[in-house]
C-alpha cells in the first residue's frame, strides 16, 4: 500500500483552486447587481420621475416629492429584482448540472462538486462515472471509457496506465493512458492524476471557441429599445415647448417645468422595457416548470416562429430504455413483446442464457441491463453462480464484440459467450456467404421493426491459456438479438400537435435508416424517404438545399454533417431549432435558430451553445415549450398593445388643458399613480394571461414580423383615441357644468382609471369576448384590479390624500356619471375588436 499514489492535501487544493479557478467553463456576460441597477435607473421615466421629485423638494412640498420619490424606489427595486433573477438562471443550470467527483485529499477518499477539482487532484473513476477533468491515467482495470462526446466516434476506447508525464493527445485514441473531462467511463475502473482543468481542458477549449454564441441582443430587444428612443425624442420635444408656452403665457416657471415632465411622463411608455424584462424571466420560469431551462433569452421570441425541429432519436424520441423485444434462430423470430408462449423452447433459452454471458456480471450498460433481465425471467441461470468470469476481450476497432470466458472452480472447460455487430460476430463463427446472406436478411427483417439487433455466438475452450484475439476460438453462431428503446408515449401526440402548428418534425440519428424508419413510422413522421449520412456526403451543398425540404428522416449521419442539414434549411427560409448533447453538436446547435440541448446525457459545451437546455430530453417537452414561446409572445403583444392604447389618453388629457388655458387636471403625481397601474397591469396580468385557443393550429409568424404589426398599432390608436374622447367628453362637460377645479379633476381621473381597465378586459384576448375573459380564471387581473380600484377609492375618501391628488369630494351620481360611459366604451371596442380580429393575429 505504501507504492499507492497520493492525492493532494486540502490545504494544497485550496491554494490552486485560487490560483487557477473553478473546474468550469468561464461565465460570459455576467452582470453584477450595481451593473444591473445602473441600467435600470438610466431608463428615462426614471429619471423623470426623480427630477420631479427634486422640483417639488424644491417647492417646499415634501408629502409630494417624497411619494413620488418612493414611486421611482419601487420602481426600480421591481426591475431589479426581476433583471436578477433573469442572471440567475445559467446559475440555476450549473447547479443542477454540476457532476461531483471522488478525490483522494489527505489521503482519504472525498466526493466534492467537480467544480471544485483542481490539477494535480487524484482521482478515482469507476464504471458510469463522467470524468472531471482531462487525466493521466495511474491505474486502470479493463477500462473503456466513451469519447464520442469529443469525438464523434460510437465504440468506446480501451485504456491502459502510465507513469510518463509526456502531455497527452487529442482524444479518440486506443490504449491511451490519457482520460478527458466530459467522458464517460463505460466499464472499468482506475486511478488518475488531473492535468488540466476548466477551459484547459480538452472540452473547455471547445467551449471558450463558442464563448461569442449569440452575443447580438434579442431582435425584440433593439426594436423596443428604438420604439422608446422615438417616443422619448417626442416627449423631450412635446415636454420642452410645453415648458416654454406655459412659462410664456402663465408666467409661472416651475409649474411649467412641472407641466412639462407631467408631459413628458405621459407620453413616454416605459413600460416597454420593463414588460419585456417581465415577459421574458416569467416565461423562463413557466419553461423551466416543464423541465426546459432558457439558456438565451432570444429563444422565447423565435419559439413562436420555428418552422422546422430537427430532433435526434434516441432519448428524445424514445426512453432510452433498452429491452430484449425479439429473438431469432435460422429465420425463426420470437417476439417478445407479444406475449411469451407458455414453455420457451430450449434453443432461444441458450440464446438468452449466453447473450447474458456475454455481458458484464454488474452491467452499467443499458442493453447489457436488457440481456440480465431477461435471462433472469427465461434463461437456465447457466453457468452455475460459483462461475467466475476468468478472461474479458473487449470492442476493438476491427472487431466490434465483447467476448467472455467464464470458469466454475475445479473445472477444465471454460465457456465462452460474444456478442455484438452481427457481420463481427459473423467473422468469428467463419460464416460462409450463404450463412451470412441468411444472417442478413434476418437482420434486415428485425431492424425494419425498429430494432437494434446484435449476435451471440458461443464456444468452449479447455486450459487457462488464453489466445491473443477471440478470433482463435472456434464459435457457434446462436442467433440474433433484438433490443429496442421505447418510443416515448407522448411523442405521437406531440408529433400531431407541431403537424396542426406547421411545424415540420425531421429526425437525425446516426442508428441504421431501417430502425430510424420504424422509429419515424411510430411517431408519425413520414416515412417516405431516408437519407444515409453516406448518401450525404456524396450529395453538394446545392443538391442538398433542393431537396433538404424534402426529406423526413436522416440516418447514419454523423456529428459534423449535423451542420450541413441546419444549413441548408435555413439557406431555404426555414427557422430551425435544433436538438443536440455532444462536443461535436455544439456547431449545429450554434448555427440553428434555437440550439436545444440535452440536460441528461449532454455536455456543458452543448449547453453553452444552446439556447434552450431539456433537464428530461423528452420530445414532448420541445412541443409544450412552442405552444407556451407562442402564448408568450401573443401576451407579449396584448402588453405592447394596451401601453401604445393606454398613453393616447394621458398625453391627450396632460396635453388638452395647455392648448385650451382650461383648467390642468394632471400633475406629475397622477402620472405616477397611474404608471403605478399600468406598470403590474401590462406585465402580471397580461403575462399569466391563458393561451388563444388556436395557438396550435395556426401557422408560424414569419421571421421578420414586427411586434407592433400595422393592424396591432392602428387598433391600440384607435382604442386610446375613443378613451381620449370619452375621457375628454366628461372633462368638457363637468366644466361647462360648473363643477368646481378640484371636483373635475377627481371625475376625469376616476373615468381614465376605469377605462384603463375596460382597456384591460378589451385586450386580454385577441379571440374571445370580455364575458369569456372574465370566465378565463386570471388570479393577478382580479388582485391587481381589486388593489386599484382600493387605492382610488382611498384617494377619493381619505381626506389627507384627496388633499395631496388635489381632488374634490365625488357624490354617487358623479361616480355613475363616470361609469356609465366606460361600460358603453367597452362594449363598443368589444364590438369593434369582432372586425379587426383578422389583422391583429396576422
Amino acid at each position: 500500500m505504501s507504492d499507492a499514489p497520493e492525492g493532494l492535501t486540502c490545504s494544497e487544493a485550496q491554494s490552486r483552486l485560487r490560483e487557477e479557478g473553478f473546474n468550469e467553463l468561464p461565465r460570459t456576460g455576467h452582470r453584477s447587481l450595481p451593473r444591473i441597477a445602473l441600467e435600470v435607473v438610466r431608463e428615462p421615466m426614471f429619471g423623470l420621475l426623480i427630477g420631479a421629485g427634486l422640483i417639488y423638494l424644491l417647492l417646499g412640498d415634501h408629502t409630494e416629492a417624497l411619494l413620488l420619490l418612493a414611486f421611482a424606489s419601487i420602481s426600480v427595486m421591481i426591475a431589479i429584482v426581476q433583471e436578477s433573477r433573469s442572471e440567475r438562471v445559467l446559475e440555476a443550470l450549473r447547479d443542477l448540472t454540476s457532476p461531483r467527483a471522488l478525490v483522494i485529499r489527505d489521503g482519504e477518499r472525498q466526493r466534492i462538486p467537480g467544480r471544485e477539482v483542481v490539477r494535480g487532484d487524484l482521482i478515482v473513476l469507476g464504471e458510469g462515472d463522467r470524468v472531471p477533468a482531462d487525466a493521466q491515467l495511474l491505474t486502470a482495470i479493463d477500462m473503456q471509457v466513451d469519447e464520442s462526446l469529443l469525438t464523434g466516434e460510437s465504440a468506446p476506447v480501451g485504456k491502459v496506465a502510465s507513469g510518463d508525464a509526456s502531455p497527452g493527445p487529442r482524444p479518440g485514441g486506443d490504449g491511451l493512458p490519457f482520460v478527458f473531462s466530459g467522458t464517460l467511463i463505460v466499464r472499468g475502473q482506475g486511478t488518475a492524476r488531473v492535468t488540466a482543468t476548466g477551459p484547459r481542458s480538452e472540452i473547455g477549449r471547445i467551449g471558450q471557441a463558442l464563448e461569442a454564441i449569440d452575443s447580438a441582443p434579442p431582435r425584440l430587444t433593439l426594436e423596443t429599445r428604438k420604439l422608446v428612443r422615438r417616443f422619448a425624442l417626442f416627449g423631450l420635444v412635446a415636454c420642452s415647448l410645453t415648458v416654454i408656452l406655459y412659462g410664456l403665457w402663465r408666467g409661472s416657471w416651475l409649474d411649467a417645468l412641472l407641466a412639462g415632465i407631467a408631459l413628458g411622463m405621459s407620453m413616454l411608455p416605459e413600460e416597454f422595457p420593463l414588460v419585456l424584462t417581465v415577459f421574458t424571466v416569467m416565461g423562463a420560469w413557466r419553461i423551466s416548470r416543464i423541465r426546459v431551462l432558457t439558456r438565451r433569452a432570444s429563444a422565447i421570441e423565435t419559439l413562436g416562429a420555428a418552422t422546422v425541429l430537427c430532433t435526434d432519436k434516441t432519448g428524445t424520441l424514445t426512453e432510452n430504455r433498452m429491452t430484449v423485444v425479439a429473438l431469432a434462430i435460422d429465420g425463426d423470430i420470437l417476439r417478445l413483446d407479444a406475449g411469451l408462449p407458455p414453455a420457451l423452447p430450449d434453443r432461444f433459452r441458450h440464446l438468452i442464457d449466453h447473450g447474458r454471458l456475454a455481458c458484464a456480471p454488474d452491467p452499467f450498460d443499458p442493453m447489457e441491463k436488457a440481456f440480465h433481465a431477461l435471462a433472469a425471467q427465461h434463461g437456465h441461470a447457466l453457468p452455475p453462480a460459483s462461475s467466475t468470469r476468468v478472461h474479458s476481450y473487449g470492442l476493438r476497432p476491427d472487431l466490434l464484440a465483447v467476448t467472455q470466458l467464464w470458469q466454475g472452480p475445479g473445472d477444465s472447460e471454460v465457456v465462452i459467450a460474444s456478442k455484438g455487430a452481427p457481420e463481427a460476430i459473423a467473422t468469428l463463427c467463419r460464416l460462409d456467404a450463404a450463412a451470412r446472406a441468411a444472417l442478413a436478411r434476418d437482420v434486415d427483417r428485425m431492424a425494419a421493426d425498429g430494432m437494434r439487433v446484435l449476435a451471440v455466438a458461443g464456444a468452449t475452450h479447455h486450459g487457462n491459456d488464453w489466445p491473443a484475439s477471440p478470433t482463435a476460438f472456434v464459435f457457434t453462431l446462436l442467433g440474433l438479438v433484438g433490443l429496442a428503446d421505447p418510443l416515448r408515449a407522448s411523442v405521437p401526440e406531440a408529433v400531431r400537435e407541431c403537424r396542426s402548428a406547421g411545424l415540420r418534425v425531421v429526425m437525425i440519428t446516426g442508428d441504421y435508416p431501417a430502425t430510424a424508419l420504424a422509429i419515424a413510422g411510430r411517431a408519425g413522421l413520414a416515412t417516405d424517404r431516408c437519407v444515409s449520412g453516406d448518401e450525404l456526403a456524396a450529395m453538394s451543398d446545392t443538391d442538398l438545399g433542393r431537396h433538404v425540404a424534402s426529406i423526413p428522416v436522416f440516418a447514419r449521419v454523423m456529428p459534423d454533417q449535423k451542420l450541413r442539414i441546419v444549413r441548408a434549411l435555413k439557406a431555404g427560409g426555414a427557422i430551425v431549432a435544433m436538438t443536440g448533447d455532444g462536443v461535436n453538436d455544439a456547431p449545429s446547435l450554434k448555427a440553428a435558430d434555437i440550439g436545444i440541448a440535452m440536460g441528461g446525457r449532454g455536455t456543458d459545451v452543448a449547453r453553452e451553445a444552446a439556447s434552450l437546455v431539456l433537464l428530461d430530453d423528452d420530445f414532448g417537452s420541445i412541443v409544450r415549450t412552442v405552444r407556451l414561446g407562442r402564448r408568450i409572445y401573443d401576451n407579449l403583444r396584448k402588453a405592447m398593445g394596451y401601453i401604445l392604447a393606454i398613453h393616447v389618453p394621458i398625453a391627450g388629457l396632460a396635453l388638452l388643458p395647455l392648448l385650451t388655458g382650461l383648467p390642468l387636471i394632471f400633475s406629475p403625481i397622477h402620472i405616477a399613480f397611474l404608471e403605478m397601474i399600468i406598470d403590474p397591469v401590462c406585465s402580471v396580468v397580461f403575462e399569466a394571461e391563458r393561451e388563444e385557443k388556436d395557438i396550435m393550429r395556426r401557422p408560424p409568424r414569419a421571421e421578420d414580423s414586427h411586434l407592433f404589426s400595422s393592424g396591432l398599432v392602428y387598433w391600440s390608436l384607435l382604442q386610446g383615441a375613443l378613451v381620449l374622447a370619452v375621457v375628454a367628453t366628461l372633462y368638457l362637460l363637468a366644466l361647462w357644468r360648473g363643477m368646481p377645479e378640484a371636483d373635475v379633476r377627481a371625475l376625469t381621473f376616476v373615468s381614465l382609471v376605469l377605462a384603463n381597465l375596460g382597456l384591460v378586459l378589451v385586450n386580454r384576448s385577441f379571440d374571445s369576448s370580455v364575458r369569456g375573459a372574465l370566465r378565463g380564471g386570471n388570479r393577478a387581473l382580479w388582485w391587481v384590479g381589486s388593489v386599484a380600484l382600493l387605492l382610488l377609492g382611498l384617494a377619493l375618501a381619505w381626506a389627507p390624500a384627496r388633499t395631496l391628488f388635489r381632488f374634490g369630494p365625488l357624490h354617487v351620481d358623479d361616480l355613475a356619471i363616470a361609469v356609465v360611459p366606460v361600460v358603453g366604451l367597452v362594449i363598443v371596442l368589444e364590438a369593434l375588436k369582432r372586425f379587426w380580429r383578422g389583422r391583429l393575429t396576422a
